[in-house]
């Protein structure tokens, strides 16, 4: 396993943020300390499963004081690299938590690359609440069938695409 790119240990913010509109959007995570940022390119689900593993790993640790200010993204925001994975630990006896991104492995030849973000309970309790406000602001989903209906219409399998249902 190779080193670590990036790491910020610990990391002073951590944020998430879009490009694009909703059904098109590009999402990215970005961190940094000491006046270096990575910007990683990431799915929504990703970022979704992260928002909902960090809040049950706040369970474990004391609760968190009073929040950072939400971070926008840094511009410009270019993607270091499209995350594959990514891994959350608990540090309890510190009482961080440890977000590790690696490089999808489809988009390189050798050994992908790593970034590790440590963070507060503070600031892993903003990131969670940031992922949350970010994946809400996409496309509606349809009720009978929960794919997401575009801006110009959702043909819906259920209905055989005779009627589009209300948003």
């Amino acid at each position: 396993m190779n080193e670590f790119v990036w790491e910020f240990d610990p990391a002073e913010f951590a944020t998430l943020g879009t490009h694009g509109r909703p059904g098109e959007r590009v999402f990215l995570f970005q961190a940094g300390a000491n006046g270096e940022i990575v910007t990683l390119l990431v799915e929504k689900l990703q970022m979704a499963a992260l928002a909902r593993a960090i809040a049950t790993a706040l369970e474990d640790l004391a609760r968190p004081g009073e929040l950072p200010p939400t971070t926008p993204l840094t511009e410009p925001a270019e993607p270091a690299f499209r995350v594959g994975e990514l891994q959350l630990a608990v540090d309890v006896d510190a009482g961080v938590l440890v977000i590790e991104a690696i490089e999808d492995e489809r988009d390189v030849d050798v050994e992908p690359r790593r970034a590790r973000f440590t963070l507060s309970r503070e600031l892993a309790a903003r990131l969670a609440i940031r992922i949350a406000e970010v994946v809400e602001q996409g496309r509606p989903t349809c009720p009978l069938c929960g794919y997401p209906i575009n801006p110009e219409g959702h043909a819906c399998p259920r209905t055989n695409g005779h009627r589009a249902p209300a948003r």
